[in-house]
């Protein structure tokens, strides 16, 4: 009677392709986390590097949305090697003690972390991609719209104050209140990561075991 209640017990509560759902949540975390990643540094890269060809100087502190975007993968990381280090292997009896109550978990938390990685690297990438460009060209001076035609129904915002031209005409200003604004979007977009990430940590802690 005992015999056959544990191998009901381990049967129906820890299946063998229990294992592959807790590395599917292993690959979950790490693949989706890196692809936001590459996704905000992606987006924000190419900016950049458009940018720095007119405005080189501004190059180093607009790198700012490519490091958040890289500290994404480093989640994923962090909860994949977490998740794995939790799989045991089957018993000396070729038994598997991994119940999918821990696979289901490992799999939900890998998909929290990755997920919300993949969503803000790609707001990461959006925000810094039109944050860069916009922080460029306000130190360039440079004149979207030229021409009256072309201004027409655009707020008329000059590059520079024409009444004395000894002041500064980079508009640092302007561009001092952009790059704030820009930072203040990346870190909350960095905000939903970490929110998996905290989320991920939790689920990750519950357990079953078949041979407890």
């Amino acid at each position: 009677m005992v015999s056959n209640y544990l191998e009901s017990t381990y049967g129906s509560q820890c299946p063998s392709w229990a294992l592959s759902v807790g590395y599917l949540g292993v690959v979950s975390a790490a693949i989706l986390s890196n692809w936001g990643s590459a996704w905000g540094t992606w987006k924000s890269g190419v900016s950049l590097v458009n940018t720095g060809i007119r405005h080189p100087s501004s190059v180093m502190k607009n790198v700012i949305p490519i490091v958040m975007a890289g500290v994404i993968g480093i989640y994923g990381l962090i909860i994949s090697v977490i998740l794995a280090e939790s799989i045991p292997k089957p018993n000396d009896q070729r038994q598997n003690t991994y119940s999918i109550y821990t696979g289901m978990a490992h799999l939900s938390a890998g998909l929290c972390c990755g997920l919300s990685g993949l969503a803000a690297g790609g707001c990461i990438g959006i925000v810094g991609e039109y944050g860069v460009r916009s922080v460029g060209y306000r130190a360039s001076n440079i004149t979207l719209f030229p021409g009256k035609s072309e201004s027409t129904g655009y707020a008329t915002i000059p590059d520079q104050d024409r009444a004395n031209e000894s002041e500064d005409v980079s508009g640092s200003d302007d561009q001092n209140k952009l790059f704030v604004g820009m930072l203040i979007m990346l870190i909350f977009s960095e905000a939903l990561a970490l929110y998996g990430l905290i989320v991920a940590l939790i689920v990750s802690q519950h357990a079953y075991s078949c041979g407890e």
